[in-house]
């Protein structure tokens, strides 16, 4: 008869390895419970902000990891314009620009913490500033929707130029040759599946002395180019997302001509795709036209600048949008994305300066929205 052997583990041992065990489990939950509790609250945490130089991407990416990753940001729109090493076309290269490897640093970092990326070039709109010409038009001066206006003798704003930014001719037949190479090369080098054309304070389209797009509606002209530029990407299985003040009625809604339009675009918010991701920007007052993105059947996120009060009150407008809408509009607000209108390098100082008795900043807007995100997470809102 064969003798059956035990093997007994002590008590206390047991004891210790199953409370272990369990730990890992309630922790495993207690993550998970926080991420969807922030993902169903307000699925969209982004910053929009420009992005760093050569020598700045260790210190953007220390802040990626001690800052935007532990308060659940899950989207990083990074305005690149001219400052990448374009392949397709290096005519277009700022000096001193991001390397294929620098790119795959950032994409490295924000995969780990699964914050996406949509990389920005300008587009349309904004192909100047003051009384500096942008690259695109620099280089190929034949795309200028008014050429007769000359960027160097910008007096500043107003003018009777009505000159604040340089656009390109949306139809100007090789323009799009040259922005679809720099889109796809600039998705594929950030891995992604995301697109930002700007396309904000567009105020010259369908100038009357355009030979090609004068006279043209200009909502008609506006909206042409927001679906060439979403069905290109389309075809890629990528999303075209833009800011929304073009879509505005400035007039009717009393917005005025920065946020919103004064020149009659705003009808093309009826002729675009529905797929279109808007980031809709208001920046003094937290004014609710996420409202009207979303009931036009349009993905929105609301996007706050400088004050910490207007951007809390957006927040808390999207949380109770969210709340208070029936299920197929409480998809559409999808939530916040905060915006830096400086350098990264200098947005970076300024973030870890905290300068006592500021009332007003990029940096300390980031920082109260970022204390905002984690009391979401922890479930005090």
């Amino acid at each position: 008869m064969k003798t059956k052997t035990t093997v007994s583990l002590p008590t206390t041992g047991l004891r210790s390895l199953l409370c272990a065990l369990l730990g890992l489990v309630c922790l495993g939950l207690q993550a998970q419970t926080a991420s969807n509790r922030i993902d169903s609250i307000l699925p969209v945490r982004g910053l929009s902000i420009s992005a760093p130089g050569p020598k700045g991407i260790d210190a953007f990416i220390t802040f990626i990891e001690k800052e935007l990753a532990p308060a659940h940001f899950n989207l990083l729109i990074l305005r690149v314009d001219w400052g990448y090493a374009y392949e397709s076309h290096p005519e277009l290269r700022d000096e001193n620009p991001l390397s294929r490897a620098d790119v795959k640093k950032i994409v490295a970092a924000c995969r780990k913490h699964g914050i996406e990326i949509a990389p920005q070039i300008n587009l349309l709109g904004h192909q100047s500033w003051a009384k500096k010409t942008g690259n695109l038009l620099k280089v190929y001066p034949q795309f200028d929707e008014t050429p007769h206006v000359i960027t160097e003798n910008y007096p500043g704003w107003p003018n009777p130029d009505g000159l604040y930014c340089k656009s390109y001719c949306p139809l100007h037949p090789d323009v799009h040759k040259i922005v679809f190479a720099l889109i796809d090369e600039i998705t594929e080098a950030f891995e992604t599946k995301l697109f930002h054309a700007g396309m904000d304070e567009v105020f010259y389209i369908g100038d009357a002395r355009c030979p090609r797009c004068g006279g043209h509606d200009k909502a008609e002209l506006f909206a042409g180019e927001v679906t060439r530029l979403r069905n290109h990407l389309a075809l890629q299985g990528k999303r075209l997302m833009i800011w929304g003040d073009r879509l505005i009625d400035g007039k009717t809604t009393g917005i005025g001509e920065w946020e919103a339009s004064l020149n009659n675009t705003h009808r093309a918010v009826d002729l675009i795709p529905k797929d279109v991701f808007v980031c809709d920007w208001h920046y003094d007052r937290p004014d609710k036209t996420p409202v009207y993105f979303a009931a036009k059947g349009l993905d929105v996120a609301i996007c706050p600048w400088r004050k910490p009060a207007v951007a809390l009150e957006e927040l808390s407008d999207m949380i109770a949008f969210r709340k208070g809408s029936t299920p197929e509009m409480r998809n559409r607000f999808r939530g916040l994305i905060a915006t830096v209108w400086m350098g990264n390098e200098g947005f970076l100082r300024s973030y870890y300066e905290n300068k006592a008795g500021e009332t007003e900043s990029d940096a300390l807007t980031l920082r109260k929205l970022i204390e905002a995100f984690k009391k979401i997470d922890g479930g005090a809102i």
